[in-house]
């Protein structure tokens, strides 16, 4: 286990090291397949973003309103 995160590291330092050498010329840029795989993925994000916010919303409402006793018409026994 040792030994694989040695070997990960040192290839992650070095990955980083070329990548940030450059190579002194300009980038093309992104092509618009890039641009619409990275859009699709802020869709996702922001399609799961709204259920998440329902989500907390309810728990918070059950949270706070868990401390009220409700009843439901019913008599109680004495």
């Amino acid at each position: 286990m040792r030994t694989l995160s040695t070997t990960l590291l040192s290839l992650l330092i070095t990955a980083g090291v070329a990548l940030a050498a450059g190579g002194g010329t300009a980038g093309e840029g992104m092509s618009m397949l890039t641009t619409l795989f990275i859009a699709f993925g802020v869709l996702i994000v922001m399609f799961q973003f709204v259920p998440g916010v329902m989500l907390l919303v309810g728990t918070l409402k059950g949270i706070f309103s868990a401390g009220e006793k409700k009843t439901h018409g019913t008599t109680a026994n004495k």
